[in-house]
């Protein structure tokens, strides 16, 4: 299907002469993964934070939700700019505005002003997704792909380190260093981004306006796009749900870790990645529509763990077995980090898969969509947690993990009305 205002917009683009070097492609990498921790360093911060802010338990969610939720709007809004301004300064200026928002976070005194300025660091981190296509223009086209994973590579680990790195520095220095010590990351990125970066300056000869109407224009018009990234929005929301969650629960009886502890538990999630290479091989071979439910009922397993370790479902007694209850939630964290990884990865491949005239608009889309759905999971667990405990908090991903499955059993009906 064509789509008469994208044909418009690139009919002319702009390649980059520059080559990505192995050194270029590694600054990338880290560049990427850095500036991905300004949105999910959030979690584990969110319960010093509202503390210190004297923040309700209701409201305690909006810590970790609004720099995902500002995200999703600087997807929106933000990234279409590269179509339209040299995408190095844009990236500088993008990043700077970030470090800006983040020293306003570190100093803040009120409530509003710090979640205020959480929900701009979390927009200006959109830089990711001017830097990735810009990656992608400067490598050659038969490595493109690998390029881009290489690139992307970065987000995962980023996201995966940034619960425990907040976590011990928070415990170390507090809260306040925490975003102080991003947003001077931020700040060096920028700098040293201006530096290493080509010119990258599109040709295109459209309006702002024309951007963004082209954002809906594919959206409506590309099934595909809708269906991966609503169900990456859902199993983004039980995951934000999840994490946002473990925090005020595991500094409870009997479990009553400290911010070592917590970054400790953080990092055992990290081994949930590794069905991510698994689930790339089985979109390749055609295996999608079987490894999408395969993954939301991984992750529904990993709630239903998580409800017998931490509120004592069928029965566990946590009092008597402490230890046990731990080390089930830390094998809860892992699988439901599986699932997740799992479905966010066929959704990546099958939307990378679609038109690469409009690659970068339909991965900010699907990144943008699923990040609104990190930061409404976000909220739902902060509200449930105040109504119910951990108990509510897993009440909430369940359901979102049986959403999905409805999501599942629609496509496949669809398929079969279609054969």
């Amino acid at each position: 299907m064509q789509y008469p205002s994208r044909r418009r917009i690139d009919a002319v683009a702009t390649e980059v002469p520059a080559e990505l070097t192995t050194p270029l492609t590694l600054l990338f990498a880290f560049a990427v993964g850095v500036i991905i921790i300004n949105l999910t360093a959030a979690q584990p911060l969110a319960g010093p934070v509202a503390r210190a802010m004297h923040l309700p338990p209701s409201l305690t969610g909006l810590v970790a939700m609004l720099p995902q939720l500002g995200y999703a709007v600087g997807m929106m809004f933000v990234v279409p700019l590269a179509d339209l301004f040299e995408n190095r300064r844009l990236t500088t200026i993008t990043l700077l505005a970030c470090a800006l928002a983040l020293g306003a976070a570190a100093v803040a005194q009120q409530a509003w002003w710090l979640l205020l300025a959480v929900c701009l660091a979390g927009a200006t981190s959109c830089a990711i997704q001017i830097l990735v296509p810009l990656a992608a223009a400067m490598a050659r086209p038969e490595h493109r792909g690998s390029a881009v994973g290489n690139v992307m590579s970065g987000v995962m680990l980023g996201i995966l380190l940034s619960r425990p790195l907040a976590s011990l520095v928070e415990g170390t220095w507090g809260w306040r260093a925490c975003y102080g010590l991003l947003g001077a990351f931020d700040a060096l990125l920028a700098v040293a981004l201006w530096f290493a970066l080509p010119r990258r300056q599109p040709l295109v000869h459209t309006s702002y306006r024309g951007l963004i109407a082209s954002l809906w224009t594919l959206w409506r018009g590309e099934p595909v796009l809708r269906r991966y990234a609503v169900s990456a929005a859902i199993m983004m929301a039980a995951f934000s749900a999840f994490w946002t969650g473990i925090a005020l629960r595991l500094v409870q009886a009997p479990f009553l870790l400290d911010s070592r502890g917590l970054a400790w538990f953080a990092l055992a999630g990290v081994a949930g990645t590794v069905v991510a290479p698994l689930a790339g091989k089985a979109g390749d071979r055609g295996h999608s529509a079987v490894g999408m439910p395969i993954s939301h009922a991984v992750a529904t397993a990993g709630v239903v763990l998580a409800g017998i370790a931490g509120a004592g479902w069928f029965g566990l007694d946590l009092v008597q077995h402490p230890r046990l209850a731990l080390g089930l939630l830390v094998l809860a964290a892992i699988v439901i980090d599986a699932g997740a990884v799992g479905d966010q990865t066929l959704g990546r491949r099958a939307i990378n898969m679609l038109d690469p005239a409009a690659r970068s608009r339909l991965n900010g889309l699907f990144v943008g969509v699923f990040f609104i759905g990190g930061g409404a999971g976000a909220v739902a667990a902060g509200s449930a947690w105040a109504a119910a405990g951990w108990t509510g908090v897993c009440g909430v991903a369940l359901a979102l993990c049986v959403l999905a499955f409805v999501l599942d059993a629609a496509t496949w009906r669809g398929m079969r009305h279609v054969a």
